[in-house]
């Protein structure tokens, strides 16, 4: 046996560590997100499973993430859960059609920058949503209103007895998680989030506090396939949320494998095959009415960690959350909402790259400007519209960038008036160009040189020309141009 599967004893033990850090983070997310805690739990089930056999990234997890609560939280409100079927099952195929017309490599191409925003837009509303959950309140709708009235939500706290011990729940689940890490080796060998979840479980239990816990279901009876009729899908808005869904999933997914390949020798990651895998475990999860997946960087980097050598370790993992899930179900009814609130919070702190930002600005202050915008942007709009405002001003920068021009202007007091263009003439730096070129002397020769060019767009080749008409004909002498070597000269004058 040990022959025919040598790393056995390294998978097994893998998985175990990847399920206890997996089932807090599957049932807070759920939770967090609107829907029944068991569906964070088919999800994952879902992704360790059925993703985990198929090719991709071997050792990448998968399962319901914190980057999509919001978006989740929010189509759930808009459209009902009825509809997260819809939308998942509709994101799955979408991704399966990216994987086989092979465009999952081209999610490497988007910008940094534009991807550590949103994430940190999300981490952001995540934790401004969690922290209402934590003081066992009700969070406002929008991330800008979130935030605004977190003071005031914090003073009213202070004077509810049931709602500050909620509170001193989840900042105490906040402490060990972020103390976990200096405890004795031996303790460490317990993942710091069940470590977190399970103490609080303990203490909300023990002593007689009024803390609100998860509601339990029944994993059957939390599964709600999507209704007969798609006709729903027509509605633009459901639309946009499926796009938004795909390419958030996807760009998540496809940047936490490159990342997870960082951590080990093993094989690579086949891009296309992960989407063509991620898209089969959400369309399986949108045939169950379940959140939709993405690889998971915590899960996947205590996966490597732990000892993993091949796919058998994440298939484990959901194996045992399908045991977790069918027979021990009434353990999540002990669980604190506040204390998986707190995991949240912990987790989307993780989410915003603080030092990186300052680092980012120090050496590409264009690129950390990006970043600031877009998380900003995902705050004050909507996801959506917020990773658009991202990619768009991200094109802008590369466009203003690679459209370097130097215009040189050689007046020597008699004789014509040399102009000298070299570099990338774009409608970007037409400004330029032309206050430059109007302010020549009208009553001398002007000889126009743009040979030096690497490149002419038509609005600057047209702007040129007319200008040269003009000033041709105000002057003494037509404008005399020299063409780029690289065609014949399209800037003429009369």
């Amino acid at each position: 046996m040990m022959t025919k599967y040598p790393h056995l004893r390294q998978d097994f033990a893998a998985s175990l560590v990847v399920f206890l850090v997996a089932l807090p983070l599957c049932v807070g997310v759920a939770v967090a997100s609107g829907v029944p805690a068991e569906l964070g739990l088919v999800t994952g089930i879902v992704g360790g499973i059925v993703t985990g056999l198929m090719r991709g990234s071997s050792l990448q997890v998968s399962g319901p993430a914190a980057g999509l609560t919001v978006l989740v939280f929010e189509a759930v409100r808009e459209f009902g859960l009825a509809a997260l079927g819809v939308i998942v099952l509709a994101t799955g195929v979408l991704q399966i059609l990216m994987g086989v017309l092979k465009l999952g490599r081209w999610f490497r191409a988007i910008s940094v920058s534009v991807v550590e925003g949103m994430l940190a837009g999300i981490g952001l509303v995540l934790i401004a949503g969690q922290l209402y959950s934590m003081a066992d309140a009700k969070a406002p709708v929008s991330g800008l209103e979130k935030i605004a009235r977190l003071p005031g939500a914090l003073v009213d706290t202070l004077g509810n007895t049931q709602a500050l011990a909620s509170l001193l729940v989840g900042a105490g689940t906040i402490a060990v998680l972020v103390l976990w890490k200096r405890m004795p080796k031996r303790l460490r060998a317990i993942p710091g989030p069940l470590a977190a979840v399970g103490l609080a479980t303990v203490v909300a239990t023990v002593l007689p506090l009024r803390i609100a816990t998860v509601e339990v279901k029944g994993l059957l009876g939390s599964i709600q396939p999507p209704p007969s009729s798609f006709g729903e899908l027509a509605g633009v808005g459901l639309l946009g949320t499926i796009v938004a869904f795909t390419l958030i999933a996807s760009a998540e997914s496809l940047f936490s494998a490159a990342a997870v390949d960082r951590l080990h020798d093993g094989p690579r990651t086949r891009y296309n095959k992960e989407l063509v895998a991620q898209g089969a475990g959400n369309a399986l999860c949108g045939v169950l009415g379940a959140l939709p997946m993405t690889a998971v960087i915590v899960r996947s980097a205590a996966n490597v960690q732990a000892g993993a050598r091949t796919k058998a370790s994440r298939v484990l993992h959901g194996v045992w959350l399908l045991l977790f899930a069918a027979l021990l179900p009434g353990v999540l009814a002990y669980i604190p909402i506040p204390a998986l609130a707190g995991v949240l919070v912990h987790s989307g702190a993780k989410l915003i790259p603080v030092r990186g930002l300052v680092t980012l600005w120090r050496e590409h202050r264009g690129e950390a400007l990006i970043l600031v915008v877009t998380a900003v942007s995902i705050v004050a709009v909507s996801m959506f519209e917020g990773v658009l405002i991202g990619l768009a001003l991200s094109v802008v920068k590369t466009a203003w960038e690679a459209s370097h021009l130097k215009l040189e202007i050689v007046d020597k007091g008699a004789g014509p008036v040399q102009a000298y263009l070299s570099g990338n003439a774009t409608f970007l730096r037409l400004p330029k160009i032309l206050d430059s070129l109007e302010a020549l002397p009208q009553d001398r020769p002007v000889e126009l040189d743009l040979s030096g060019l690497h490149h002419l767009d038509h609005a600057c080749r047209t702007a040129l020309e007319n200008w040269a008409e003009r000033h041709s004909a105000a002057g003494t002498e037509p404008v005399r141009v020299t063409a780029r070597a690289a065609e014949p000269a399209r800037v003429t004058a009369p």
